[in-house]
């Protein structure tokens, strides 16, 4: 998690394209089942009488006393509300009640404000954590912060599609212009995993989609003893937030969507990736720009040319010999992809890259290679994205759709493309039933004022799906930031964004139908690193 805003959200991507051939069914919306709308309010019922038994956190979350966890008990399938129950764990800070300006002035509590920091697959169980920042206390301080993990993610009912001890494959290579021997390995790969996802998980596969997301963040509003919600989602957090604002617009009382996935129902998930790769390289241009300017202080390259032209040098050396024996092409991209969610971490990334070709392994070796320790969390992470994203939508089954959509947009965006793809390919062999997209929509007077904020050049979540979102939520607000791209932006270092979003939350006010802030300063660049000795 982030310190400069909500969340830092990389768990693998959300891809866009446009298909040769759509998948059969493409062209139709779901509907609402009547049985899961009856069995989502039998469940709220039900949670809004038990509450939630907040105690204590368990250990291995690692949160701080004023924050307390519990669990609320939701149906695995909604159609069959009194049939098998999973927990999703739960955590709390209290309104603090206290103006951080004026520590004698009271402030009224409103209620819960629930977050969720995207995905598919990502904890929000730290987002009480946030209200101890200065960004964050205005808006703690009249709101208890909820965080949750959704169904599948840590302890709710966790999921796993391969032995986590296996998960991480490094040193490992990444080809920019795959061979088809390569890619056969890959799409073998693909269907192993999507075999082992059905195999570990069975029938309940099936039942882990943003569908169930929303329906499992009313029964969550109700256990918290809420008529109706306040709720922050981020990236991901944004698709099935609107999925509620659409199934239960009566239930809403506040709705941010920060860095907002375009909700058409062609876009979700396949076209949505291909979008996203092409983002991404225009991101990690911004990012090789930046490094140019301050040649100064890395020397790599006075041009955007120089210094990619530096990476790929890096690349070729990591291919032939690993960093630390760590580090090979797949786990720098990795690394580095994380420059293209968040200009906080330009000056680690360029130091790290710049260290490395002037002869110390030791930065990049921090920075990029994969800890064992961290693989079970990883693993049930990318399940959990993979199990949401396949089930919610149709996917083209031919890999020559794959293949030709994606070596067409490898030669104008190289950078992530091929990595998108390896991470999302088992959508292509997925073993349970695809459901159809619903069509977002809310029309004038449906809903209260919802509030929209996007950066400009955001590549997770480019900028074209906050605009179609701000369409299809009649009396939506939309605040950019400009000529800015990090992923996430409420409660980020943007004074001007965090104030609508104070305005919104505290007062409910919004600035009209649009409304511009100006990009925050960009980070400064660190010392050049010394080259190793000989």
């Amino acid at each position: 998690m982030r310190t400069t805003a909500a969340v830092h959200v990389a768990v693998g991507s959300v891809l866009l394209t446009t298909w040769a051939a759509a998948p059969a069914g493409a062209g139709t919306h779901a509907a609402p089942s009547a049985a899961e709308l009856r069995g989502t309010a039998v469940a709220a019922a039900r949670a809004a009488d038990r509450g939630i038994d907040f105690g204590a956190c368990p250990a291995e979350q690692q949160l701080p006393g004023t924050v307390r966890c519990g669990t609320v008990r939701v149906p695995l399938d909604y159609a069959r509300p009194n049939g098998k129950q999973i927990r999703l764990t739960v955590s709390r800070s209290r309104a603090t009640g206290k103006d951080p300006d004026n520590s004698k002035r009271k402030v009224r509590r409103q209620g819960s404000l629930v977050h969720n920091p995207g995905g598919p697959g990502a904890s929000g169980m730290y987002f009480p954590m946030m209200g101890a920042l200065p960004e964050w206390k205005r808006v703690a301080a009249a709101y208890d912060l909820v965080g949750y993990a959704p169904r599948g993610v840590g302890r709710s009912a966790p999921l796993s599609c391969t032995d986590p001890g296996t998960f991480f494959k490094g040193p490992s290579k990444a080809p920019v212009h795959p061979s088809e021997a390569y890619k056969r390995k890959r799409v073998a790969r693909a269907k192993a995993y999507a075999r082992g996802c059905a195999e570990r998980a069975g029938d309940a596969l099936r039942h882990y989609n943003s569908l169930n997301n929303a329906r499992d963040l009313d029964v969550v509003r109700a256990a918290l003893g809420e008529n109706r919600l306040t709720f922050l989602g981020s990236s991901y957090g944004t698709y099935f937030g609107a999925l509620y604002a659409t199934l239960f617009p009566s239930h809403v009382r506040r709705m941010v969507f920060d860095a907002a996935v375009d909700p058409d129902p062609k876009q979700i998930w396949y076209r949505n990736n291909l979008d996203q790769s092409a983002a991404f390289e225009h991101r990690w241009t911004d990012f090789l720009a930046w490094v140019a300017r301050h040649d100064d202080a890395y020397g790599l390259g006075g041009t955007a040319r120089e210094v990619r032209a530096g990476y790929a040098e890096a690349r070729t050396r990591l291919a032939k010999k690993p960093a630390g024996g760590k580090v090979g092409p797949e786990q720098l991209q990795a690394a580095m992809l994380q420059a293209g969610y968040y200009d906080d971490v330009w000056p680690h990334h360029a130091r790290a890259l710049s260290a490395y070709l002037k002869g110390d392994a030791a930065p990049l070796v921090e920075l990029a290679q994969e800890y064992p320790e961290a693989a079970a969390e990883a693993e049930n992470a990318r399940a959990v994205y993979l199990a949401v994203e396949c089930n919610d939508a149709p996917w083209p089954t031919d890999w020559a759709v794959w293949d030709r959509d994606n070596t067409r947009l490898a030669r104008r965006a190289p950078f992530e493309t091929w990595a998108n793809v390896w991470t999302n390919l088992p959508c292509a062999y997925w073993k349970a039933p695809r459901q159809q997209p619903l069509d977002v929509r809310a029309g004038r007077g449906e809903l209260p004022p919802t509030l929209i904020l996007a950066a400009e050049r955001d590549a997770a979540a480019p900028y074209h799906g906050a605009l179609e979102l701000h369409r299809r939520l009649a009396g939506s607000t939309l605040v950019t930031e400009r000529d800015a791209g990090s992923h996430g932006i409420a409660g980020g270092p943007n004074a001007c964004v965090n104030r609508h979003l104070e305005a919104y939350l505290l007062e409910g006010r919004v600035p009209g139908r649009h409304a511009s802030c100006a990009a925050h300063a960009q980070p400064k660049p660190q010392p050049q690193p010394r080259p190793a000795a000989a």
